[in-house]
């Protein structure tokens, strides 16, 4: 199967491929700032049938003689995802030649898949690059204790993940994290949630990590908040600037959670914003 066959962008020299883990679900239950038949009716009226279904994208970054992967997904954590290896191998691409992993941030649903069932590295020749904060955060001792029961398997995922690396890990603070790519900070989610901004040839994309979980509320009423928010208030603040910024520079977004087309433009409807799916890059 050609790479091709699933959602690809070039920016310069840079090809981005969106590929998908598969689904996670979560209750409206866990958003705030909005009534849960509200958010099934616009889910409903933007057509989508599965109204509380969340899938789940990790980005293929080529060029430069680089294979760079941005998140890992679930990797089968609570059934969630898991589907990246097989989705991976379909584009023709090997575990073994990824050369670099760049983490958004450290949940089950983007670190889940650098671990095998066995505890084993599933990327034996990645570095993994991470923001400091991210790595500190959870591996505090201080912020286990303090976690509520239902997060605290996070944790466990994430220092595995984190110790499966260690001779490979690499933090930073901010800037320039590879050739052609800058890591921008976008806090509230998580400690040191970051997007990836690609740039190449004089074009440009951000991959905004967990932005939105649900686009097609989020993007409209960027006040609605999930319960995986860390800081919510810091989340949706982050959230209105970045749409902003994005409809005003019609950047070009990738997100974790942006759906299957993987990539897509913000654009302003008045006071409000919509998302715009983008095609797939012509072979």
């Amino acid at each position: 199967m050609s790479i091709l066959t699933f959602p690809t962008q070039k920016i310069g020299d840079l090809t981005i491929t969106a590929v998908s883990d598969g689904y996670l679900h979560a209750s409206f239950d866990f958003l705030a700032n909005i009534d849960p038949a509200d958010a099934s009716r616009m889910q409903e009226n933007a057509g989508i049938k599965d109204h509380t279904s969340i899938h789940i994208n990790c980005y293929l970054v080529r060029g430069g003689g680089r294979r760079v992967l941005i998140d890992t997904g679930a990797g089968g954590f609570k059934q969630w995802g898991g589907r990246l290896k097989t989705n991976l191998l379909l584009a023709g691409i090997q575990p073994f030649e990824i050369d670099a992993i760049l983490l958004t941030h450290a949940h089950p649903d983007h670190v889940g898949g650098l671990m095998d069932a066995s505890g084993a590295a599933v990327f034996p020749n990645a570095e993994l690059v991470a923001h400091h904060r991210e790595v500190a955060f959870w591996q505090d001792d201080g912020n286990l204790s303090r976690a509520p029961e239902r997060a605290r398997g996070n944790f466990l995922v994430a220092r595995q993940a984190f110790d499966g690396y260690r001779d490979r890990l690499r933090t930073f603070e901010g800037g320039k994290v590879l050739p052609g790519i800058t890591a921008m900070p976008l806090p509230g989610h998580t400690a040191g949630h970051t997007g990836y901004r690609l740039e190449s040839g004089g074009q440009n994309l951000l991959v905004w990590g967990d932005i939105v979980h649900f686009p097609q509320i989020q993007v409209p009423r960027p006040e609605v908040s999930i319960a995986f928010d860390q800081d919510a208030y810091l989340a949706a603040e982050t959230r209105k600037r970045l749409l902003d910024l994005a409809s005003s520079e019609r950047l070009l977004i990738a997100g974790m959670h942006l759906g299957e087309l993987g990539f897509a433009q913000v654009e302003r409807r008045g006071a409000s914003y919509r998302v715009a799916y983008e095609m797939a890059a012509p072979d």
